[in-house]
């Protein structure tokens, strides 16, 4: 064969192989044979051996694996990957019916639509295709920073890597999640409790531990499986999606593998009725479920309701009961936080839930205490919370002896013995120099998400507070090496690193910095939102309670904290000593403009992917936000445009054509 009859019969295979993935994993209607199918797939590896020049990522035999990796690299997410509130009650579900009907302004008596569909209890990935082509796969990470899985994801054998629709959308992130089978997940084990490897404690970590693996042929070897559900952005699609049931229709006829029991529910009791249902069967499935997702249908209305900082406000979990065990407490110790806040902790003789062995349980306040009516050496119900956290539900009072006795908070605290005193519901170290807090400030000022000083383990940080040589978080920036060696097992070497490292975190960027402040209800995020509308500490240390509740998603307690952290004169003082050592904010290397600090939203489809277009305005200096709000400074209009236009209008937003968008970026 000539080079050109070679490319075209590669090509051939290709398609046919694409083609019967997708008629064998999402229709599960396949129409040739395993053998038939393994013959095309041999026949291919031989010809894509023979001809290496005619290479394609995305082409069935990667299904396999390839070369190894060193490391995974970090994808910065365009858009944030929220996680979801969690119900555990038909009266939890319930009041988010009420609280989405009251934004909307519905009357409590309609009923809204929702979609509902399994919570998969796997690890979330975010899947971008751009013209049809598996391009990136990233774990969820941290919401805003996940990790680069795009080899690992390809061996997947029911991921599409390339779109089974004639015209699919120049642009599409897709969400979904990864998952072992039951079966397999027993397979997987019994192989590790052979090898003498310890075995996985279930099938989520499993998932988990296999997407990971820097070996993509050792993914491969696992047999995992996805399921999408969500469509993040779309771009440069001929059909307009209206809902989220619609949405998932168009990823199954895309080619994406989507769940059978999906289904539309007309009002919050038929919901509620599905999630019975699905709790029958759920043993019988092949994979684990964990609950299931309750999203508001119309996306005009999920448009509406928006985003909080840490999750959407359309849509939420109604999780299954949780795996429960019995178990004592033998003891209520109380740790002290940063923020000197005291919490009770039960001490339970290890049990094993849900593969996981528990010995500690937070009691959260002593209100939750009194609530409960929990005795030290109560015989006790213990679960997993949200199958994650260990919680105590509630005392066995019938096997009370009379040894049982009541806890009661210390009125000094534990640490430096200092007065407790009363703040709402919790108990609060009245000493601002408390030793646990200042330990748990630094810990957290160090940290990767913070200022990110590398090598201040636990051990070193209750040294250097131990010792007295640290008594404020700035008190970092005066060390020298002298004073590190003079710590338990701290050597030349790794004094002269932590040097090296302090010095080189003294460039931040202003959202670090806000963050590893450690004010109280101010995450990543919030941080994020907060540099974002001020552009320096000065106005920051300023802003009032209004000026803060004007951003798009910072509510009243967030905006309480910040204006009483600031008006704390012990933090300003810190944070004068902080920039006297030398600390810097860094610009991100962004142009300035005519744009620069203008907000952005887009709406409707544009002649190009819109994170081109996002890159472009954040270059200049621009913001690119997720919502309309009346501070939003420009809304950039494509063909078809959504409820965004609308809510622009309503509120006085300049609208912008793609057009003036780039002339505006020009000036």
């Amino acid at each position: 064969m000539t080079k050109n009859e070679v490319k075209k019969k590669i090509d051939e295979l290709r398609k046919a192989l694409h083609y019967h993935n997708y008629r064998y994993y999402v229709l599960d209607d396949p129409i040739i044979s395993d053998s038939e199918y393994d013959n095309l797939l041999t026949e291919l590896k031989e010809l894509e051996n023979k001809f290496p020049e005619f290479y394609d990522e995305n082409s069935p035999t990667v299904k396999v694996g390839g070369k190894p990796l060193n490391k995974f690299e970090k994808v910065e997410h365009k858009i944030p990957m929220f996680s979801l509130d969690d119900g555990f009650s038909e009266s939890d579900i319930k009041e988010f019916d009420l609280k989405v009907k009251r934004f909307l302004g519905v009357p409590q008596s309609e009923a809204i639509d929702y979609s509902v569909e399994p919570k998969f209890d796997g690890l979330s990935i975010d899947l971008i295709y751009e013209d049809g082509k598996l391009k990136v796969a990233s774990t969820r990470g941290d919401g805003f920073v996940g990790e680069d899985v795009t080899q690992n994801v390809r061996t997947i054998k029911n991921v599409p890597l390339i779109l089974s629709k004639d015209n699919p959308p120049n642009y599409i992130d897709v969400q979904g999640e990864v998952l072992l089978t039951k079966d397999e997940f027993n397979r997987i084990n019994d192989e590790r409790i052979k090898s003498g490897s310890q075995p996985f404690a279930n099938p989520r970590n499993a998932a988990a531990g296999s997407i990971r693996q820097l070996d993509p042929k050792e993914t491969a070897k696992r047999n995992l499986i996805m399921i999408m559900y969500y469509i993040r952005q779309i771009d440069g699609f001929s059909m307009k999606i209206s809902t989220q049931y619609e949405a998932l229709e168009v990823l199954r006829k895309m080619g994406f593998p989507t769940s059978k029991y999906n289904k539309l529910a007309h009002g919050i009791n038929e919901t509620i009725e599905y999630k019975k249902e699905l709790e029958k069967i759920r043993d019988s499935l092949p994979y684990e479920l964990d609950g299931v997702v309750i999203k508001i249908n119309r996306f005009d209305f999920q448009e509406k309701l928006g985003f909080t900082t840490k999750s959407p406000r359309w849509a939420i979990a109604f999780k299954f009961p949780a795996e429960q065990a019995t178990t004592k407490i033998l003891d209520i110790q109380v740790n002290v936080g940063r923020t000197g806040i005291l919490t009770p902790v039960a001490i339970l003789r290890p049990v094993n839930i849900g593969g996981a062995l528990v010995s500690r349980a937070s009691l959260y306040t002593m209100d939750e205490i009194e609530k409960k009516n929990i005795m030290i050496g109560d015989v006790v119900f213990v679960q997993r919370a949200g199958d994650v956290i260990p919680e105590v539900v509630k005392p066995v009072k019938d096997l009370r002896d009379g040894t049982q006795r009541h806890f009661k908070m210390p009125d000094r605290c534990p640490v430096c013995g200092s007065k407790v005193v009363k703040d709402g519901a919790y108990y609060r170290c009245s000493n601002i120099n408390c030793p646990s807090v200042l330990k748990e400030s630094i810990k957290h000022f160090v940290s990767r998400k913070a200022m990110n000083i590398d090598g201040f383990g636990n051990k070193i940080v209750e040294q250097l507070v131990d010792k007295w040589i640290v008594s404020d978080v700035s008190d970092i920036y005066k060390l020298d090496k002298e004073t590190l060696m003079d710590l338990d097992r701290v050597g030349e070497q790794l004094a002269e690193n932590l040097l090296t490292a302090i010095e080189k975190s003294k460039g931040t960027t202003f959202a670090k910095f806000i963050y590893a402040l450690g004010i109280r209800h101010v995450g990543e995020y919030v941080a994020k939102l907060l540099a974002e509308r001020f552009d320096s500490l000065e106005n920051l240390k300023k802003a009032t309670r209004e000026d803060l509740l004007s951003i798009d998603g910072i509510g009243e307690e967030i905006s309480d904290s910040v204006v009483s952290f600031f008006s704390e004169s012990r933090n300003i003082e810190t944070i004068d000593k902080l920039l006297s050592y030398g600390i810097h904010f860094e610009n991100g290397k962004k142009e300035q403009s005519k744009v620069s600090g203008k907000s952005f939203v887009f709406t409707g489809t544009l002649a190009k992917p819109r994170e081109h277009f996002k890159e472009l305005v954040e270059k200049k200096g621009g913001i690119v936000r997720n919502s309309v709000s009346k501070n939003l400074d420009y809304l950039v209009v494509g063909e078809n445009p959504g409820s965004k236009l609308s809510k622009a209008k309503k509120f006085g937003v300049k609208i912008i054509n793609e057009e003036e968008l780039l002339k505006l970026l020009e000036e």
